[in-house]
């Protein structure tokens, strides 16, 4: 792209100086940088005057461009993620009839997504960088990572680019709506216990790394396999599915899930009616026979008291594996969270509120609590 300049000349004397350039560092966004630049300099006041090369029209023009840039760019990836969304809604029931009842009692055209998430291993290029590369290529900035020692995982979660329109403006539902956070997590392989990597054929380690090892350069095209709804490994034997779920229930859907949408998170403060309240939704869900995941109570609060999540049970799907044992296996849930406006903001009026005027990331204990919705023991736990 060519570079505008705004030279500078003043009387007298030559000296360096700086010249002010607008230069394009990727095809969305632009930035203003130094350059130094000799030029004359004459005159005993110093007086300057300023030469412009490059037309306002012109600028306004390259702006015009960028913003259109923005706007294709945009549309790709909502294309992405819708392809993403559909896989997750044809295999999760209960997240499709609960999305449905609650558009019927809400807004119908404006169910926004706090966050999406998604689970790896975190071994040979195939964990959390796999499924972040693409949302950093459109914006996406890393934010805080998490750890969860016990479950041997960690976590990064991403915000949605910035210069954007506010998402505050977005009118749409889903993932056409405001553009999601996006969490990811990935399994620490390595630090796997003792016990499970004594040697032997059905080691965790060495049933990770197998399948790992078929999938190749797959974690390349971690995007494309999470539109697809496909794995980028081979389909797996049933007697190594259940070896690794004695080990880490994480790692058992990970290899039959692969990078498929774990949960999509409803944003409840953004909804219409009393369900804003998300204890109001939780009752709302289970007087509707909706389960919950109970674990350390249905609300997950963190200990600021501002974000406030629950999520239902995972569904189960049908798994055909490649030993040809066909058997249950946990599939995706969906999560809710109401973000409460921090302590600064709280004398704004409810329509001055925005999306960042409120409780912003993540919280581990919270997000301990939400991983366990795919649980065999909160799968096989009664409705209540």
């Amino acid at each position: 792209m060519t570079t505008k300049m705004l030279s500078l000349y003043s009387t007298k004397m030559t000296e360096k100086m700086p010249s002010l350039y607008l230069s394009t560092i990727n095809p969305h966004f632009s930035i203003i940088s130094w350059k130094k630049k000799s030029f004359p300099v004459t005159g005993s006041r110093n007086l300057f005057t300023t030469t412009v090369h490059a037309s306002r029209s012109k600028v306004d023009h390259q702006i015009s461009r960028s913003q259109g840039h923005e706007e294709e760019s945009l549309l790709l990836m909502r294309s992405v993620l819708g392809s993403m969304e559909r896989v997750y809604l044809k295999r999760n029931p209960t997240a499709k009839a609960i999305l449905d009842l609650v558009k019927s009692v809400d807004d119908a055209d404006h169910i926004c997504y706090d966050h999406l998430a998604f689970r790896t291993f975190g071994v040979k290029g195939h964990g959390i960088e796999s499924m972040a590369s693409f949302f950093l290529d459109y914006g996406y900035k890393q934010q805080e990572e998490l750890r969860f020692p016990a479950k041997k995982l960690k976590a990064l979660w991403f915000s949605p680019p910035s210069g954007l329109p506010h998402e505050d403006a977005a009118t749409g539902s889903g993932v056409n709506g405001p553009l999601p956070r996006i969490f990811i997590s990935e399994l620490l392989v390595d630090q796997l216990s003792p016990q499970a990597q004594v040697s032997s054929a059905n080691q965790v380690m060495e049933i990770i790394e197998k399948y790992i090892e078929t999938s190749g350069s797959g974690y390349k095209h971690a995007t494309l396999a999470s539109a697809l709804g496909s794995l980028t490994w081979k389909k797996p034997f049933f007697s190594d599915f259940q070896q690794l779920a004695k080990e880490s229930e994480y790692a058992a859907w990970t290899l039959v899930n692969g990078y498929a949408l774990n949960h999509v998170t409803i944003s409840t403060h953004r909804l219409k009616t009393h369900l804003t309240n998300i204890r109001a939704l939780n009752q709302f869900l289970q007087e509707n026979g909706f389960k919950l995941n109970s674990e350390g109570g249905a609300l997950k609060v963190s200990p600021d008291g501002l974000l406030l999540q629950s999520s239902t049970v995972a569904d189960s799907i049908s798994f055909k594996f490649s030993d040809g044992f066909t058997e249950s296996v946990p599939c995706s849930y969906i999560e809710f969270a109401e973000r409460l406006v921090l302590p600064q903001y709280k004398n704004l009026r409810k329509e001055e509120v925005k999306e960042f005027h409120r409780r912003d990331g993540f919280e581990v204990g919270n997000a301990d609590k939400i991983f366990e919705s795919t649980s065999k023991e909160q799968l096989t736990r009664r409705t209540g």
